[in-house]
């Protein structure tokens, strides 16, 4: 993998102007970091792989992993601002050429924020399949979407809306993956005329939403690509997404070892410092251990997403090691300060509480396990 040095200190110079206390003050608040996005933005970071004719700077996911990477590694959060990063992918790939002339430069220049993506509903979590919000084709070639869609995070940060929704019912499809349809949403206009965000407050400042769809009328052209293929849209960007949020963990994994590296040198118990105790040693050198296993796997699927190969393997296993070596590192972290890593000062417990999100989401870990037994190894399909 292109490791992008340049881009790498770039990023680390920009992350200096956004020192842990402007993320301390965010996170008591819950705020969205609004100037770390803009600077994101009129820096052409968040257009990295929005091709030069749009506006952006035409490199690979490579240069996105590390944009991404550098961000957490340096103790800031990519998680306000990733989504535009894989999301667009989907315009990329299957957007008309005017969709992507109409949207892309305004993208690039951050006139509109492709923030939000509508997948995940109440009653279907990760059963992508079984959603029911519906977008029923009116004469004009308009289309009026029903339902709810949760967890939809950046949603009242965001201009724009990627939704996947049901344009054919479940009993009427051929293929079990049909009848789901991407649209691109412009919810500036929406909002308020059959639109309806609402926030949920949680552990992690991440600013995910509720959205409710009460006969939101969009455009016909909103749809992206064909009508009923939407799932395999979808399906292709989620391999980058994988890759980016591996990115981040592998990020957070080298902070956390680094802060607990100099935490073990410095801190002085019994005449001596706490890096000289094995119980020390060892859980940093084992958190080392995994995060650079991690970071080869990614490599390598990076590899495999700019040679245009099938990826899907190394994408979901790199997803889960990368997150659960970030998991791994955070609690090492937080043992290796002991009270103090419970101290907001430190910062070691906001981003304990940032990093353990990514077992979690994008997928579930047991689902990549799912994938890898019965998609890799072949064994019978569990459910």
């Amino acid at each position: 993998m292109n490791n992008h040095q340049e881009i790498r200190d770039a990023v680390a110079r920009l992350c200096n102007e956004f020192p842990a206390t402007y993320w301390r003050e965010l996170d008591r608040n819950r705020a969205y970091p609004s100037d770390f996005v803009e600077k994101l933005t009129t820096t052409g970071y968040l257009a990295i792989l929005i091709p030069e004719a749009y506006g952006g700077s035409g490199l690979g996911i490579s240069a996105a992993a590390v944009v991404l990477e550098e961000i957490h590694k340096n103790g800031c959060n990519g998680a306000a601002c990733h989504a535009q990063m894989y999301t667009m992918g989907t315009l990329l790939k299957h957007g008309s050429e005017q969709q992507k002339e109409f949207y892309l430069p305004k993208i690039a220049s951050g006139e509109l924020r492709l923030q939000a993506f509508g997948v995940t509903e109440p009653g279907s979590g990760s059963n992508t399949l079984a959603l029911s919000t519906s977008a029923r084709r009116q004469e004009d070639g308009s289309y009026r979407v029903n339902g709810q869609k949760v967890w939809t995070s950046r949603a009242e940060h965001s201009d724009l809306m990627l939704l996947l929704a049901r344009t054919t019912p479940r009993e009427e499809v051929a293929r079990r993956t049909g009848g789901l349809s991407v649209f691109l949403v412009d919810m500036r206009s929406a909002v308020g005329n059959g639109l309806e965000i609402r926030p949920i407050r949680t552990m992690v400042n991440h600013a995910t939403t509720e959205v409710f769809f009460d006969n939101l009328e969009i455009p016909g052209n909103s749809l992206l690509g064909e009508e009923g293929e939407g799932f395999k849209y979808i399906l292709d960007g989620m391999n980058a997404e994988r890759i980016l949020i591996a990115s981040e963990c592998l990020g957070d994994s080298d902070w956390f070892i680094s802060k607990a590296v100099a935490y073990a040198n410095d801190r002085v118990v019994f005449d001596r410092p706490i890096g000289q105790n094995q119980g020390i040693q060892f859980p940093i050198a084992q958190a080392y251990l995994a995060a650079q296993s991690a970071g080869l796997m990614r490599d390598r699927a990076v590899e495999l997403f700019e040679a245009g190969e099938p990826c899907g393997e190394q994408a979901n296993m790199v997803k889960y090691l990368a997150s659960e070596a970030s998991w791994q590192a955070a609690d090492m972290c937080m043992q290796t300060f002991g009270g103090y890593g419970f101290a907001e000062e430190f910062d070691v417990e906001r981003k304990f509480r940032e990093t353990r999100l990514y077992r979690t989401a994008p997928i579930s870990n047991n689902l990549v396990l799912s994938y890898i037994a019965e998609h890799v190894l072949k064994l019978p399909r569990s459910y």
